[in-house]
């Protein structure tokens, strides 16, 4: 099958592209780093204690927490196990069906994730959102909106599963 349609990318796109890729690469390190060494987590332990502390009741069935930590079931349980034993999160049986296992956010596992927050924060903040103006952030969030729409079509709200403004977490005057 023959194109005529371009496909490398121009001397423009190179340049935009190894600079997402830089920023893809280097950015999860740079926060993992700051977790580990601020919080004793990594950063996919750290993203299933915020899923729980910013979704209702504090509590998910473990596949929708997987799908919404982009980690495989296994895997999640894994970090599960370890946040367990930490004293973070529990276990138990889903009261609406037997057949599926809710994590559930202990009150230690939420001031844990309270406290991470703010150091995580910081370190946000200035990766992130310090270098750029207003503006540019407003742009940068419509642009990792259409990448994710790109990516997933079918799902309307790119916004992961919760909406920390209704789920009772606000930790400043903006929500």
């Amino acid at each position: 099958m023959e194109t005529t349609e371009q496909t490398w990318l121009t001397e423009e796109e190179l340049p935009t592209w190894l600079a997402l890729v830089g920023v893809l690469i280097k950015l999860p390190a740079a926060l993992n780093e700051q977790l580990q060494r601020d919080a004793g987590m990594n950063h996919f332990e750290y993203w299933a204690l915020m899923a729980l502390a910013l979704h209702e009741g504090h509590s998910m069935r473990m596949s929708e927490l997987a799908v919404l930590t982009n980690g495989s079931l296994s895997r999640l349980s894994q970090v599960i196990s370890r946040l367990e034993k930490r004293g973070w999160v529990r276990r138990a049986p889903d009261p609406t069906d037997g057949r599926c296992t809710l994590a559930i956010l202990t009150a230690d596992g939420w001031e844990k994730f309270v406290g991470a927050f703010e150091a995580h924060s910081g370190a946000i903040r200035r990766l992130v959102f310090d270098p750029l103006t207003k503006t540019q952030t407003r742009q940068l969030r419509d642009i990792g909106h259409r990448i994710l729409h790109a990516i997933n079509p079918d799902k309307p709200d790119d916004r992961p599963g919760f909406k920390p403004e209704i789920n009772g977490f606000c930790p400043n005057s903006d929500c």
